[in-house]
């Protein structure tokens, strides 16, 4: 990027920097470049290519490209522009909580249709807990695509439940989603609210000697305390070992997992008792996702 600033317009700009973060090896390098411009300049990105011939100014060309160092870095875009899309809706992130994922997307997809095929609660309003909820994306999509829910997410953070309110109150679902202080591996564990109609959970599960080998961009920048435990299945058997007093007769649990832990998982289910359980695979064909449920 060495034309004066003057003659920079949004299309070379783009290309240019594209060809630049590709060379470096930089993962998913003209979207990269596209968010980050978009950003700098207020644009949404399919304004870039209406507006191709836009000039970029020396003041959003310095913006954007310390941006661009910061990317170059290995700071996760995300992070850089402090938001990501999940299931069609914007959240804000940072260093407090985890980048939610598309797996993600499919375990709130999944529990939602199971909640839709239970049908309302007894009280004709289905009340769920997202157990280590970080920006609070689980419980305000599910709240969000189903108007009746109500939920209540419990994360071991603070920081972390400071991004969850700020995205409960962008999104106007404060008054149906609620979030409180707790730690779902304390055996005295009891979150506000309970009965629950379902359990809904992305917890920690990377062992930590795992952590050293994580990609740079992970292990660097996202928060420690969200992905990763002693062991691994620590957080699986202490929500599997009190399901049955979190959740109604008939309540469900529905937990991401990681893809080689689907059989220890099916196994702490079956041991709280279970009914139906099921494992679903992700995009890649990986064991992502198992389900149970309570004895009506």
């Amino acid at each position: 990027m060495t034309k004066p600033a003057q003659e920079w317009q949004v299309r070379g700009l783009l290309k240019t920097t594209a060809e630049f973060f590709l060379s470096k090896g930089v993962d998913e390098a003209r979207l990269g470049a596209e968010l980050l411009l978009a950003h700098v300049l207020k644009m949404a990105r399919l304004d870039l290519y209406l507006q191709h011939e836009r000039p970029v100014y020396p003041d959003e060309l310095e913006r954007f490209r310390e941006l661009c160092r910061q990317r170059l870095g290995g700071r996760p875009l995300q992070y850089i522009t402090g938001e990501q899309w999940f299931y069609g809706l914007p959240f804000h992130v940072d260093r407090r909580v985890l980048i939610p994922r598309p797996e993600t997307e499919l375990l709130v997809e999944f529990a939602l249709e199971l909640l839709e095929s239970d049908g309302a609660s007894a009280s004709g309003v289905p009340r769920i807990l997202d157990a280590g909820t970080g920006s609070g994306c689980i419980a305000l999509t599910m709240a969000i695509r189903m108007p009746t829910l109500q939920a209540v997410g419990i994360d071991v953070s603070l920081e972390a439940l400071e991004v969850a309110r700020t995205n409960a109150e962008r999104h106007g679902a404060g008054d149906r989603v609620s979030f409180a202080v707790g730690d779902m591996t304390d055996p005295l564990f009891s979150p506000p609210g309970a009965p629950f109609d379902m359990l809904v959970s992305n917890p920690p599960y990377i062992p930590e000697s795992e952590w050293a080998g994580l990609q740079p961009e992970v292990r660097d920048h996202e928060p420690k305390l969200a992905l990763t435990v002693p062991v691994g299945m620590e957080c699986y058997r202490a929500l599997a070992a009190m399901a049955g007093r979190l959740l109604r007769p008939g309540g469900r649990i529905a937990l991401e997992i990681h893809a080689d832990g689907a059989g220890g998982v099916v196994e702490l289910l079956e041991e709280a008792g279970m009914l139906d359980i099921v494992v679903k695979k992700d995009y890649a064909g990986l064991n992502r996702i198992v389900q149970g449920r309570l004895p009506r």
